[in-house]
């Protein structure tokens, strides 16, 4: 074994020892409300509130609690946060700005005014900020109050460079790093729905898994290093889908206008048949029946994830032309002022002025 190797494994002994040594989390009795019938999987996927818990008669029942350190608030963060109050887990929350946590303190989410105060003691931080920058500014301010072998759930989507970075900034302060974005929007996000895509040590999944449980409805493991952004990546890829899906429904809607043509009579042409997707009329549906705020996914979030998407194809030797017109569509549209409205709005990027109705 080399020194850096011995060094690694050293390290990940070390963590692995005071994970073990830290006091395990209060027990809530077995009528705890995660009670279901045991689930068949797929290889690879973590079935939600199944890890961590004791089996009787065929069933699983989540048992363990947390103490949680919340960081970022926003049409994510806030659903995240609450679902894990809802789950028994004692939830510290920080948002930059306070107003957009406050309403979490009626879900006995306690509301902190650092994000050193949020993490302070916490067996784990979840991360769901703008980008990667603004991760790791909120989280050097957190830095005095983080204990050595926390773990560190990073489901802001950062793009590649910046998980390394992030990554880089866990080894200095000792924490167990998951890269762990999520799929999904505000619904999902509220209703405990989510798929979260997880990469990091095994050491510390007993931990992080119930706060998988509580937030999402399952998991899909993809490696056992957080650095390597196994997850971010799989997370661009869907991304990149989603995005050009949304660009498309609204291109087909503003054509519809601009030729004369019913939406209804496109919907009812392809209904049924391969080119019929749920996602399509969802899209769709927000713009023809004006209900784009609030956002599912907001224009600016989907500009910047969508550059995220660009850059990454570019370092790797592949021209995205779609998502690189999606990013141009998105970024006009939020020049036009629908920023802040579901991504779906970058339908009017289609038109110079508000199209009339």
């Amino acid at each position: 074994m080399d020194g850096q190797a011995g060094r690694q494994a050293g390290g990940a002994s070390g963590r692995a020892a005071r994970v073990a040594g830290r006091p395990r989390p209060r027990r809530l009795p077995v009528s705890a409300p995660w009670v279901r019938p045991w689930p068949r999987v797929a290889p690879g996927v973590v079935p939600s509130r199944w890890e961590n818990a004791n089996t009787q008669h065929g069933v699983d029942v989540m048992t363990d609690t947390l103490t949680v350190g919340v960081l970022g608030t926003g049409i994510m963060g806030a659903g995240m946060a609450r679902n894990l109050a809802r789950a028994g887990h004692t939830v510290r929350a920080w948002n930059r700005t306070r107003d957009k946590a406050e309403p979490l303190a009626a879900d006995d989410v306690h509301i902190a005014d650092t994000p050193a105060e949020a993490v302070q003691g916490a067996d784990v931080v979840l991360t769901m900020l703008y980008d990667g920058h603004a991760a790791l500014d909120v989280m050097r301010q957190a830095a005095p109050a983080l204990g050595p072998g926390t773990a560190w759930v990073q489901s802001t989507t950062a793009g590649i460079e910046s998980t390394g970075e992030l990554a880089a900034f866990a080894r200095e302060h000792d924490l167990l790093f998951y890269d762990a974005p999520v799929l999904g929007t505000r619904q999902p996000a509220e209703s405990g729905q989510l798929l979260i895509l997880a990469a990091g040590p095994s050491e510390g999944r007993d931990v992080v898994t119930p706060v998988f449980d509580a937030v999402g409805a399952r998991t899909v493991w993809t490696g056992e290093d957080g650095a390597a952004g196994s997850a971010t990546r799989l997370k661009l890829v869907a991304n990149s889908w989603v995005i050009a899906a949304t660009n498309a429904a609204g291109e087909v809607l503003a054509l519809a206008k601009a030729l004369g043509v019913d939406p209804q009579n496109f919907f009812d042409a392809i209904a049924g048949g391969p080119l019929d997707m749920g996602y399509l009329r969802a899209k769709t549906a927000l713009v023809l029946n004006d209900q784009l705020s609030p956002a599912q996914f907001a224009v600016a979030t989907a500009a910047k994830d969508t550059r995220l998407i660009v850059e990454a194809g570019r370092q790797n030797g592949v021209r995205l032309d779609v998502a690189a017109a999606s990013a141009e569509r998105l970024e006009r549209a939020a020049a036009q002022g629908h920023g802040d409205e579901d991504m779906a709005a970058a339908y009017f990027a289609s038109f110079e002025a508000t199209p009339s109705s």
